[in-house]
């Protein structure tokens, strides 16, 4: 069992940032999972981790878990939606490393949940038609950083074609375009909170890909922010001062009576057996030299 969390710790470690979000998503979904069931064998059934994770909709209850507005974007309950969240993931996540950078697509994810987050609870907030279901409602899942992802890249590159299946080969755009215009017919389903999500996170992709194009990435502040978390209270390494001693005439002619010498026998070896018999110091001593 220690070998199997080994190497799952070390596929963690050595792998992209791809595959980091990943990994932690299905970490995330398996622990929520396990622990229900043990709450109800223990009859602990009003017991449950999506409380401490899931988004409200209301304002006053963020004030109390304000960390949900990040970790709802990682979480997951039913199968089937952690499975399509991930399968969008691995597809226009890799899609999205052919044009940009790992740091990139980590700030987007985030940036994009944040998004997708805040416009489901401005929504429930100020549409009359969510007023009775604003106080208790709460989001959760991946859909809007993984929105983010796939309109940064349809915005980005808007020729590009994909093949699906009974359809053939698409231009992307279209594809994003055509996901978008069904969640705004879906904002008053009973999924509102998710697609209404879906959107802050696209709109966010659109952002992006406009910016990044006039050389403005708007993920570099997250990126430094997430840098000083995963740095803070880390020990910062001592600097060492040291100090050289000058040297004296008797030593300078010494030294330099050496370096001749050592030239002198690299130079003969070179006559007698050719550049290729000479080592890799001796042929940096000898670049070294010519550069005097």
């Amino acid at each position: 069992m220690d070998g199997i969390f080994t190497n799952l710790k070390q596929t963690f470690r050595s792998g992209n940032i791809l595959a980091k979000l990943i990994y932690i998503n299905i970490g995330l979904f398996l622990l929520i999972r396990l622990t229900d069931v043990l709450f109800l064998l223990f009859n602990l059934s009003g017991i449950s981790l999506l409380s401490f994770l899931q988004l409200p909709s209301s304002a006053e209850l963020l004030l109390f878990k304000p960390w949900t507005l990040f970790s709802y974007m990682f979480t997951h309950y039913d199968f089937l939606h952690i499975l399509f969240n991930m399968l969008w993931l691995y597809w226009f996540g890799g899609l999205f490393l052919q044009f940009f950078n790992e740091r990139q697509l980590g700030g987007l994810y985030v940036l994009g949940g944040i998004a997708g987050g805040l416009l489901f609870m401005v929504a429930y907030n100020i549409f009359p038609y969510f007023s009775t279901a604003s106080a208790n409602s709460f989001l959760m899942g991946a859909s809007a950083s993984v929105m983010a992802i796939v309109f940064a890249v349809s915005f980005y590159r808007k020729e590009y074609e994909i093949h699906l299946l009974l359809i053939g080969r698409i231009q992307l755009i279209y594809l994003a375009l055509f996901t978008l215009i069904l969640d705004l017919l879906a904002i008053t389903s009973t999924n509102a909170g998710g697609h209404i999500a879906h959107i802050g996170g696209a709109l966010l992709g659109i952002g992006f890909a406009s910016l990044i194009q006039s050389g403005k990435d708007m993920t570099t502040p997250v990126n430094r922010f997430i840098d000083w978390i995963v740095n803070w209270g880390k020990p910062k390494p001592k600097m060492r001062v040291t100090y050289k001693r000058k040297e004296t005439d008797q030593e300078y002619n010494a030294r330099k009576h050496q370096e001749s010498q050592d030239l002198d026998a690299i130079l003969d070896k070179l006559k007698r057996s050719g550049y290729d018999s000479l080592s890799a110091e001796e042929k940096k001593k000898l670049f070294d030299a010519s550069k005097k």
